[in-house]
């Protein structure tokens, strides 16, 4: 019986013990919490460092917004060098077309003369051997003369210089060509200059 008891207050004092252990934590707690609140200096640095996160967030998407930019500009660069590149190898003949077609205006005015003689139509006859050669050879680098007399007029194509009534015309139709104009593909090297119907 007397052990009973004896243990009866081991452990009474045992859970008086316990809950004044609980209750001295528990109130350290509440004061480290209390100290916590009201400790300003945490609290300006915790805002501080919250600042400087959001900041640095922010250059990080300025940055990864800048790096998008720049790729896309130099992807439209890359791309314009390769059109203008290719541009350049399609029409990379313009310039001495521009000059040939002056020679190839001589050259048919040229053969339109009429030959008195053998002499004369001996030197015809090449002069035309010539201006073929010159005209084939710019048709395989894509220089075309504008076809004009019986087709619609064309601003783009065509240069209009004088306007008739002809009944054997419908209106607006090209009824004669005074020079070629030339195409190189789909550019124009040389508008025709042309009479049109009205």
């Amino acid at each position: 019986m007397t052990e009973n008891k004896n243990e009866e207050q081991t452990l009474e004092n045992e859970t008086i013990g316990e809950s004044a252990a609980e209750s001295v934590f528990a109130e350290e707690e509440i004061q480290a919490e209390e100290n916590h609140e009201e400790n300003p200096v945490e609290k300006d640095e915790l805002q501080l460092a919250h600042e400087k996160i959001a900041e640095l967030e922010a250059k990080i998407e300025e940055m990864d917004n800048r790096y998008l930019r720049l790729q896309a500009d130099f992807d439209n660069s890359r791309r314009r060098a390769k059109l203008d590149m290719e541009a350049a190898q399609k029409y990379r003949v313009q310039s001495i077309a521009s000059d040939l077609v002056e020679a190839l205006d001589n050259f048919e005015r040229a053969t339109k003369i009429e030959a008195e003689n053998e002499q004369t139509k001996s030197l015809l006859s090449g002069m035309e051997m010539v201006y073929k050669a010159i005209t084939d050879a710019l048709a395989k680098e894509g220089i075309e003369p504008i076809s004009s007399v019986g087709e619609e007029f064309d601003p783009r194509l065509h240069q209009a210089v004088m306007q008739v009534q002809d009944e054997n015309f419908g209106s607006n139709i090209v009824v004669e060509e005074f020079q070629k104009g030339y195409l190189l593909k789909d550019r124009v090297i040389r508008p025709a200059m042309v009479k049109v119907n009205e």
